[in-house]
């Protein structure tokens, strides 16, 4: 059995505190967008994950999709299967590659094997393997908070506009984005801010994590600004980076980005 394990986007990104637990409560919006991995289950003797496409880091034994069948099987009498994972989501390039592949794994093994999990017991499980990995089981533009994985949802509509992708060939670590960072809670909810025109958004909307990556990462700056130079009505990174996306009134080109970048058109 298949499925298309899509990537998201964050339109805004407040960190609004620190927490107890060492994590940070977050406010953001997440929106999904058509940049998808493949992923295939197939009755096998043995359960293992099997990677092609964009490399991997680490033991495939130790692979979030692993770890979200494993999740599972403590309460359910799963059959062992070979899960394939096509990778085409860039890794560390803050789209939630890795945790909608465990979303979607989860929901195709429920299909599968008519386990009769609700979506909010599914969410239930995919928070324990990632804070934004529960956005992934509805897939719908939401308004998240805390560390992420706290949903609201909520009317955004993109698909008029042409949205352009560029990933350049940066790793940004959590701790890299974390670094300097203090904790603001904002004087508007990104709630509000995101019932503005989209053509607004580039005075209202801002990704905290940027001030403090671009200062150690200036190419990743530049592209937002040769984004915004050709043109695009909104531009930011998603989540902690490496990645930038713009929003486009009509379709383009960027072959000037292409050169040392990967870019995605039209996700």
């Amino acid at each position: 059995m298949l499925t298309f394990a899509n990537a998201k986007i964050n339109l805004g990104l407040h960190v609004t505190e620190k927490r107890s637990d060492g994590y940070h409560n977050l406010e953001t919006v997440f929106y999904p967008v058509k940049l998808h991995d493949v992923l295939e289950i197939t009755d096998a003797e043995k359960t293992s994950c099997v990677t092609e496409g964009i490399t991997v880091p680490g033991d495939t034994a130790d692979n979030i999709c692993m770890k979200a069948y494993e999740l599972l099987k403590k309460d359910f009498d799963l059959p062992a299967q070979q899960i394939t994972l096509l990778k085409n989501i860039p890794v560390g390039a803050g789209l939630g590659g890795g945790s909608s592949d465990a979303a979607f794994l989860i929901k195709l093994l429920n299909e599968k094997f008519k386990l009769g999990i609700s979506a909010e017991r599914m969410e239930d499980y995919a928070r324990q393997l990632g804070a934004d990995c529960a956005f992934f089981i509805k897939n719908k533009p939401v308004y998240a908070t805390g560390k992420g994985d706290e949903f609201a949802e909520l009317s955004v509509a993109l698909s008029r506009y042409f949205m352009v992708l560029v990933k350049p060939p940066v790793h940004v670590s959590t701790a890299d984005a974390y670094a300097g960072l203090v904790p603001v809670k904002p004087s508007v909810s990104l709630k509000e801010l995101i019932a503005s025109p989209v053509e607004e958004w580039r005075d209202l909307m801002k990704n905290d994590f940027e001030q403090h990556v671009f200062v150690k990462y200036p190419e990743i700056a530049l592209i937002k600004d040769q984004l915004y130079a050709a043109g695009a009505t909104f531009a930011l990174m998603s989540g902690s980076g490496s990645s930038v996306y713009a929003i486009f009134e009509e379709a383009v080109r960027l072959p000037g980005l292409e050169k040392e970048n990967k870019v995605f058109y039209n996700i």
